[in-house]
């Protein structure tokens, strides 16, 4: 053993979420799919390129009023 050992450090949080894994072995699956229901989205390219190719460049200061 090394002279300066310690054991492992696990924080509350840590041993929370491990417990609330130990509890319930699909809550990562769970996760996963709440993710997917409201983030991991089909991209239209198409529209994105329609979206890009319609934006129009901003001034570099916005706030500046046009010279008359």
């Amino acid at each position: 053993m090394h002279i300066f050992y310690r054991p492992m450090y696990y924080s509350e949080a840590t041993q929370f979420l491990d417990g609330l894994k130990a509890k319930d072995p699909q809550l990562e699956a769970k996760q996963a799919q709440g993710r997917a229901l409201l983030w991991n989205k089909a991209v239209d390219r198409g529209a994105w390129s329609e979206y890009r190719a319609a934006q129009v460049a901003q001034k570099p200061y916005v706030y500046q009023t046009a010279p008359e």
